[in-house]
C-alpha cells in the first residue's frame, strides 16, 4: 500500500529529481524493486570531472534542509563545485516504506544498511554523471555515517571527507537512544505493527518521539539559557508545540523506523571483519572530523577516539547548542562549518 503524504511533496522539499537505479539487492537480503534516489544538484561538472561535492542526508532530513549549507561565496560554492545532494533510502523522498508499492512497502519494506545507501549512491553518480573522483563527501549525523562509509568503501575515489556530528561505528549508547525513539512511535495504539492507514493516525507516538529528541537533541544549556527565545518562542511549551512537534508529526513513522534501524547498525568495520582500526586506517582521504561540542550522543570524545585511527585527519570541534545545532538555528554555526570546509577544500590531495 502506498500512502500519500504531502509533507514529502515537491512543494515542500523540491525541486528534486528521481533516478531509478533498478532492482537493488540489499546487504541484509531482499531487494528494493525499481529503487529510486531523490537528488538535487547545484553548479556544473567540470571537464576533468573532479569538482564534485557529495552531500548526504541525516535522520528525518531531506536534501531541502541541506541546501542551507550551499551558496555562492560559501565553502560549498556552486560557482566552483558540482554539488550533489542525495537523499538516503527511506527518508521519504527516495524509495521509502510509505511510497513503495506492495508487497515491499510499509511494514514489509526490507532492512537497509548504511552500506546499501553508499553503494546505491555510487551506482547513481557513476551511471548518471560518469563521476570517478569526489572532491569532498560531507554530511551530518546519519549523513556523517554515510560519509565515513564512503571514505572506507571507496578510498581511491574520495579525496576529502568531513563527517559532521557522527561516528563511523554506532555506539551502544546511540543504539539505545534510537531504540527509545522507535518505542515511542510504536507505543501508539494506532501503530498497528506498521500497517496504519495514514501517518496522522500515529500522531501521539510521533509527539512522544519528538519529546525524546528535544531532551537529547538540544544540550542542557539550550534550555538553561532559554535559547529557544532566539528562534522566536516564549516558553518551552511553545517551543515544543511550535517547533519540535510540527517538525516530526508530519513524517511517516515507517520511514523514521527504517532510518533508525540503519543508524543503529552503522559500522564501517563490517568491511574489515569487525576491525575498526583497520577500517579507518584504510582511508586515503584528507579528513576533518567535526563533532559538535555539546552533542550528547555523538560526543566529542567518541569522535576523537575514531579520528585518531584515521591517517591524515584532524579533529575540528564545532561550537553549538547540541546535536540539533545541525539545523543551523544559531547564527555562528554555519560560519564555523564554512571556515573548516573552505580550509579542507584548499588542501591539495
Amino acid at each position: 500500500m502506498v500512502i500519500v503524504n504531502d509533507y514529502y511533496s515537491q512543494k515542500n522539499h523540491g525541486p528534486y529529481e528521481l533516478y531509478n537505479i533498478g532492482d537493488f539487492e540489499l546487504e541484509e537480503g531482499g531487494k528494493i524493486p525499481e529503487c529510486k534516489l531523490a537528488y538535487v544538484t547545484f553548479g556544473k561538472l567540470n571537464e576533468l570531472r573532479d569538482n564534485t561535492i557529495l552531500m548526504t542526508t541525516w535522520y528525518s532530513g531531506t536534501s531541502k534542509i541541506m541546501e542551507k549549507y550551499v551558496g555562492k561565496g560559501r565553502a560549498l560554492d556552486p560557482d566552483k563545485y558540482f554539488i550533489v545532494i542525495v537523499n538516503q533510502i527511506g527518508n521519504g523522498l527516495s524509495s521509502s516504506p510509505h511510497n513503495t508499492p506492495d508487497p515491499y512497502g510499509m511494514a514489509n519494506f526490507p532492512r537497509v544498511r548504511i552500506g546499501d545507501d553508499v553503494r546505491a549512491q555510487h551506482k547513481f553518480l557513476v551511471e548518471k554523471f560518469g563521476i570517478k573522483e569526489i572532491a569532498l563527501v560531507v554530511g551530518g549525523s546519519m549523513g556523517a555515517e554515510q560519509t565515513w562509509e564512503w571514505a572506507v568503501r571507496y578510498p581511491d575515489m574520495v579525496k576529502r571527507a568531513a563527517p559532521i556530528a557522527g561516528t563511523a561505528k554506532t555506539t551502544p549508547h546511540d543504539f539505545l537512544f534510537a531504540e527509545s525513539l522507535n518505542e515511542a512511535i510504536m507505543s501508539d495504539p494506532n501503530w498497528k505493527n506498521g500497517n496504519y492507514k495514514a501517518a496522522s493516525d500515529v500522531v501521539e507516538g510521533l509527539k512522544r518521539h519528538a519529546k525524546i529528541w528535544a531532551v537529547m537533541g538540544w544540550c542542557t544549556e539550550f534550555f538553561k539559557k532559554e535559547s529557544w527565545r532566539e528562534i522566536g518562542f516564549s516558553s518551552v511549551e511553545e517551543f515544543m508545540t511550535g517547533f519540535m512537534e510540527p517538525y516530526f508529526t508530519v513524517m511517516d513513522p515507517n520511514d523514521l523506523l527504517n532510518n533508525a534501524w540503519k543508524w543503529q547498525r552503522g559500522d564501517v568495520s563490517r568491511m574489515y571483519g569487525g576491525d575498526l582500526k583497520k577500517a579507518l586506517g584504510s582511508i586515503k582521504a584528507k579528513v576533518f572530523v567535526m563533532p559538535i561540542d555539546e552533542d550528547m550522543f555523538f560526543t566529542v570524545k567518541d569522535c576523537e577516539y575514531e579520528q585518531k585511527m584515521v591517517p591524515n585527519s584532524e579533529l575540528r570541534v564545532i561550537k553549538s547548542c547540541g546535536h540539533l545545532g545541525l539545523f543551523a538555528v544559531q547564527p555562528d554555526y554555519l560560519p564555523q562549518i564554512d571556515k573548516n570546509l573552505r580550509e579542507l577544500l584548499s588542501i591539495r590531495v
